[in-house]
């Protein structure tokens, strides 16, 4: 029972892993832009793609192939070198993906795939007899329960999804208004306020207040955001950041500031929704890349 003990702790490996990407579908494929796919397009189905390995080889190594278990081997090693790469370009600490958004680019990380390549490989060849009926349902009854559990994690994160999507159901555009909160195209200390990580590309500034029940309603929803690493976002409460609010002449919660990193203001609004929401950081892409502002 030593190897169909192995290939199951194994199989469960594969399947956590492709759960934890399913949990974080947003945030996973985000982080696939430290590996250089910048294209949400190219993200999604490199994501797809890996999720759809992990469950499958999950099951065949369950199950006693030995092909399996070798694909997952190389499949390992593939992603070793690939962490080995970001590491030689510094990228250590930026998000990885391995086992969901906040699986990070570390040498452990390196260590523990090159560790589990190796279990794989050498697990055909542990010792091993014919099962009997009982460990035949056992085996059963565990890769059922992996995919239960793989099942599970996908209905969660779709029904996240729903959720998110509902938040969208209205006016895409935050309101821009010129003559309120800073200034476009001016520089600001609120800059000082973030700590970007190494793969962040724009500051979001989101004021909230005590008694807005938008603000509250929107919380879930600025969760994701937190977790995306080519943006830092932190939050200004009214009772809390007065000082900040009156500084920028904020108007009213929610509002939602973007800048560069060098603190210039890019965009700004009023926002009720998880896509005028992302209209602000629309906006400051946008001009970043305008010659004016380069």
């Amino acid at each position: 029972m030593l190897n169909a003990a192995v290939r199951c702790a194994l199989a469960l490996v594969l399947a956590v892993a492709a759960g934890m990407k399913l949990y974080g579908a947003r945030s996973s494929q985000a982080a696939l832009g430290t590996f250089g796919l910048r294209s949400p397009v190219l993200r999604w189905a490199v994501w797809g793609g890996l999720v759809a390995a992990e469950l499958g080889l999950a099951a065949g190594v369950a199950l006693g192939s030995s092909i399996a278990a070798y694909a997952a081997s190389a499949l390992l090693i593939a992603f070793a070198a690939v962490l080995a790469v970001a590491l030689a370009r510094r990228r250590g600490g930026a998000p990885c993906a391995c086992f969901g958004s906040r699986s990070r680019v570390t040498r452990t990380a390196l260590a523990r795939n090159l560790g589990l390549a190796a279990a794989f490989a050498v697990t055909p060849l542990l010792p091993g007899h014919e099962p009997t009926v009982e460990q035949w349902l056992a085996l059963g009854l565990g890769a059922a329960l992996i995919g239960v559990a793989a099942l599970g994690v996908a209905v969660l994160a779709l029904a996240r999804e729903v959720g998110m999507l509902r938040l969208q159901i209205a006016p895409q555009s935050a309101l821009e208004i010129p003559d309120e909160g800073p200034p476009l195209g001016v520089g600001t200390n609120l800059i000082e306020r973030f700590d970007p990580g190494p793969g962040a590309e724009l500051a979001l500034a989101v004021f909230s207040s005590e008694g807005c029940h938008v603000c509250r309603a929107l919380e879930p929803a600025l969760a994701t955001f937190e977790r995306e690493p080519l943006v830092d976002l932190r939050v200004f409460e009214e009772q809390r950041d007065l000082d900040v609010w009156r500084a920028l002449e904020i108007p009213g919660s929610p509002y939602a500031v973007a800048l560069d990193l060098g603190g210039v203001v890019l965009a700004k609004g009023t926002f009720n929704t998880l896509g005028q929401l992302e209209s602000v950081l629309g906006s400051a892409e946008r001009r970043a890349r305008e010659p004016a502002h380069a």
